[in-house]
C-alpha cells in the first residue's frame, strides 16, 4: 500500500481568492481522502465493489448536501465550498465524487428546491447524515441524450399513482433508499417522483462489467406497476426544467470534480519525472517531458480559475446553464487529456494499479459522457452564441 504523497499544484496563487473557511473545508477533505479513500480505492476499483465504508466519512466532510441548509441536516456551504469538496473527492476517485454529487445535487436538491416542507424534513437529514442514500432516474435505454422522449410514465389512479418504466445507468441504485424518478404523467408533463425501496414491483438490478467507474455502484431501476403515494410527487416543479436544474448542480461539481483528477494526475507524473532516470538523467530533464508537464500545469491553471468564476457566478445567483455546460465540458477534456498524456509519461508502469492514472483515466471516458457530452456541451456553447438551435 503506497502512502499518498499528493501534493496540490496552484500555479497562479488560487489560495488567495479562497476565504479561510473555504481552506479549512478543503483541508478537511484532503485529509479525509489520504487517509480513508487512498489506501483501498486501488483494491476497491479492481474488484468492481464501491468502498460502503466510507459513506459515514463523506457525511463528515460536508459532502452530502454541502450547500443545503442547517435546519435541513446540510452543512449550510456555498457554492465555492462544494465545488472544492468535489474537487478533493474526484482527486481520489471519481467514482466516490460520482456517488456524492448524486445524493447532493440529483437527490437532495431536487427535494429541497422542489419539494414541500414535509418532503424536506421527512428525507433530508437522512440523506445529509448518509443513513439514507438516494439515486436519480433519469436516464432511459432509449433516451440519454434526448431526456424529453422519455418513455417512463405514471398514471393517477385516484388515491396513488401507478409507475412503469425502466432507467439505466443510475449511479447508487443496487443501494440506495430511494430514487428521485422523472416520469410523465397521462398528459405528456414530465414530474420527479420519490419512489422508496420496498415498494412492490421496483427492483434496482446492478450493472456489471464496467470498465470505468469500478469503484462505483451502478444498477437500473425498474418499474412494474410501482403504486407510488400521491405525497411523494414533487409538487413545485415540472416540466423538462426540474431534472435540467439538478443537472446544472451536478455539471457545476463535475467542473471543479475533474480538476482534482487532473491534479493527481499530474503530481504523480512530476513526482516520477524527477526520480526515473533514463540515459543518465531524470527523464524530468529531457525536453519533451517538461513539455508536458508545462501543458498539463497551465490547463490545470486555466481550468481552476474557470471553476472558481463560475463557482463566484452561482453565489451571486447569475450562473448560467451554458456556463456551467462550457466549464463541464472544457475541465473534463482537460482531465483525460492529462491523464493520457501522463500514463505515457510513465511508461508501462501508467498501466498498473501502483500508480493512480489509468484508473484515473477509466473513469474520465465515462465523466466525459454523463451528465452531458462532450458534444452535446459543445452544441450547448453553440446555441448559447449564435442563437440558432443545432438540436432542431
Amino acid at each position: 500500500m503506497k502512502p499518498d504523497l499528493f501534493q496540490a499544484p496552484d500555479y497562479y496563487n488560487l489560495d488567495d481568492l479562497l476565504t479561510e473557511e473555504h481552506k479549512l473545508i478543503r483541508e478537511a477533505a484532503r485529509d479525509w481522502v489520504k487517509r480513508d479513500v487512498s489506501p483501498i480505492i486501488e483494491e476497491y476499483a479492481q474488484r468492481a465493489e464501491f468502498p460502503t465504508q466510507i459513506i459515514g466519512g463523506l457525511a463528515e466532510i460536508g459532502a452530502f448536501g454541502p450547500y443545503i441548509p442547517e435546519e435541513y441536516g446540510g452543512a449550510g456551504l456555498d457554492q465555492i465550498s462544494y465545488g472544492l469538496i468535489m474537487q478533493e473527492i474526484e482527486r481520489g476517485d471519481s467514482g466516490v465524487r460520482s456517488t456524492a454529487s448524486v445524493q447532493s445535487s440529483l437527490v437532495m436538491y431536487p427535494i429541497y428546491a422542489y419539494g414541500n416542507e414535509e418532503q424536506r424534513k421527512k428525507y433530508l437529514p437522512k440523506l445529509a447524515s448518509g443513513e439514507w442514500m438516494g439515486c436519480f432516474g433519469l436516464t432511459e435505454p432509449n433516451h440519454g441524450s434526448n431526456p424529453s422522449g422519455m418513455e417512463t410514465k405514471f398514471k393517477d389512479m385516484g388515491d396513488h399513482y401507478l409507475l412503469n418504466g425502466a432507467k439505466m445507468w443510475i449511479s447508487n441504485a443496487p443501494f440506495a433508499q430511494i430514487a428521485v424518478v422523472w416520469a410523465k404523467n397521462e398528459e405528456g408533463r414530465i414530474h420527479g417522483l420519490i419512489v422508496e425501496r420496498g415498494m412492490e414491483g421496483f427492483s434496482t438490478p446492478e450493472t456489471h462489467n464496467k470498465w470505468s467507474l469500478r469503484a462505483s455502484s451502478t444498477g437500473e431501476l425498474i418499474f412494474d406497476n410501482v403504486k407510488v403515494p400521491k405525497e411523494n410527487l414533487l409538487p413545485n416543479k415540472s416540466g423538462l426544467g426540474g431534472p435540467l436544474g439538478c443537472l446544472d448542480s451536478a455539471r457545476y461539481g463535475i467542473a471543479w470534480g475533474a480538476i482534482g483528477a487532473a491534479m493527481d494526475c499530474y503530481d504523480t507524473a512530476l513526482r516520477y519525472c524527477k526520480q526515473r532516470e533514463q540515459f543518465g538523467k531524470p527523464i524530468g530533464q529531457f525536453q519533451l517531458q517538461q513539455k508536458k508537464l508545462a501543458e498539463m500545469i497551465t490547463e490545470i491553471t486555466k481550468a481552476q480559475l474557470l471553476a472558481w468564476r463560475l463557482g463566484a457566478l452561482k453565489n451571486e445567483g447569475k450562473a448560467t446553464s451554458a456556463q456551467i455546460s462550457m466549464a463541464k465540458r472544457n475541465n473534463v477534456d482537460m482531465a483525460i487529456k492529462i491523464a493520457r498524456e501522463a500514463r505515457q509519461m510513465l511508461g508501462g508502469m501508467g498501466i498498473t494499479g501502483e500508480y493512480s492514472i489509468m484508473r484515473h483515466m477509466m473513469n474520465l471516458e465515462s465523466v466525459i459522457t454523463y451528465e452531458g457530452t462532450h458534444d452535446i456541451h459543445l452544441l450547448i456553447t453553440g446555441l448559447d452564441v449564435t442563437g440558432l438551435n443545432a438540436f432542431k
